[in-house]
């Protein structure tokens, strides 16, 4: 009797454990801004434990690990409140093509109900909440070599494990950032730069922090800095034709930022980076500005595209960024800014005077369009529809059939 007893209880309790074993381990998938993706445990029902709850009475070690996983999905979290970028999470049928539970039974068919219910249901609501909670943490890339170094951080190459997608992974320190007092600039760097989508604007696909670090996850340009490019050069300049390309790029996502109210007011050769195509793309938008009021006080940016409007700590509006392409239209064209001069000091007048000249090599059509942007009155400037439609723009620029 007593061997009958025994049999039957062990019956009853393997029966509860494969009937429970996946009735309450809820598995979700959090998906990469429009073409990266990652993956991470989530509650689908709301449960305050984002982790695996299998109630068997004699199973503790799970609830041990399931406990540990816990502290695992908070490593990372947002530094803000992420954009929502529509179409950006993959549909649940994926999710259960891709990913397995953690909690593993020695019987791998054994699906409940419960698990299905929990992939199936309500996908619209699953992607709200997804578009809201993504999380991000180092351990999700595989970092590379060094792209570029900066005043308070690297930019690095980086793979997204499980999607192998290339990016760059720009990593700010927080104690530098904290010193100098431009934690606000680092976020307005973000909620602008995050929002942006236009071919010739490098993208910001998502970020997140740890204890000493910021991690912007970045758009990888294959061909680098625009001045490295033109350092590179024999004369270290473009001929006309490359640089009525480029410009027409810039003015064509500036016309675009401004659209939004954003002015960059930072445009210069390092701070634009070249594709795969060689397409011209804005980066760094550490100075830039959501503006609506359109007027500006503050002194920002690089000496030798700076505005005169800007050094006289006048107010200033998006046509700061008019004189910065016209200056670097210059550049690329002479190989040198054209208020450049041995001092500072020197610079400031040079720029309030509008003091300077083109080499007999520069084209009459090329002078007039530069000329017509860089004018001390910013109310006289060409704007960039009309920088788009500039005879010498139209003659030179090559548009890429991609």
């Amino acid at each position: 009797m007593d061997k009958e007893k025994d049999k039957t209880c062990y019956e009853s309790a393997t029966s509860t454990l494969k009937l429970s074993n996946f009735k309450h381990c809820y598995i979700s998938k959090k998906t990469l801004p429009d073409v990266i993706s990652s993956t991470s445990v989530k509650n689908t029902n709301n449960d305050e434990n984002n982790t695996c709850k299998v109630y068997t009475e004699a199973n503790t070690q799970n609830k041990n690990a399931c406990k540990e996983k816990k502290c695992e999905t908070k490593r990372s979290t947002e530094l803000m409140p992420p954009p929502k970028l529509p179409g950006a999470c993959k549909s649940s049928d994926s999710t259960q093509d891709e990913q397995k539970p953690n909690c593993k039974n020695s019987e791998g068919d054994n699906k409940s109900e419960g698990t299905q219910a929990a992939f199936g249901t309500d996908k619209s609501n699953a992607n709200k909440e997804n578009e809201n909670k993504k999380k991000w943490s180092l351990a999700d890339f595989d970092i590379g070599r060094p792209l570029g170094k900066g005043k308070f951080g690297n930019v690095y190459l980086a793979r997204e494990k499980r999607s192998k997608f290339i990016i760059a992974m720009k990593v700010l320190y927080r104690s530098q950032i904290e010193d100098a007092k431009i934690s606000h600039q680092v976020r307005r760097e973000i909620e602008i730069q995050s929002h942006l989508r236009h071919p010739n604007i490098l993208r910001m696909y998502g970020y997140f922090y740890d204890d000493k670090r910021i991690y912007l996850i970045l758009e990888y340009a294959q061909k680098g800095e625009l001045y490295k490019e033109l350092s590179n050069q024999p004369n270290k300049r473009f001929d006309e034709e490359r640089t009525a390309t480029y410009i027409a790029q810039l003015a064509d996502a500036l016309k675009y930022c401004h659209s939004k109210s954003v002015i960059h007011r930072d445009i210069k050769p390092e701070n634009l980076l070249l594709g795969m195509n060689g397409e011209l793309k804005i980066a760094d938008f550490g100075w830039s500005v959501h503006a609506p009021s359109s007027r500006r006080d503050t002194l920002c940016g690089t000496l030798d595209y700076l505005p005169p409007e800007m050094i006289s700590g006048k107010t200033h509006n998006h046509k700061v960024d008019f004189w910065s392409v016209g200056v670097l239209c210059y550049e690329c064209l002479v190989g040198k800014p054209p208020f450049y001069a041995a001092t500072n000091d020197e610079t400031y007048i040079n720029i309030k005077k509008l003091r300077y000249t083109f080499p007999s090599f520069v084209s009459e059509d090329a002078r007039d369009l530069i000329s017509k942007l860089i004018i001390i009155d910013p109310e006289k400037r060409l704007d960039m529809d009309s920088v788009l439609s500039h005879p010498w723009i139209v003659k030179n620029r090559k548009i890429n059939k991609t």
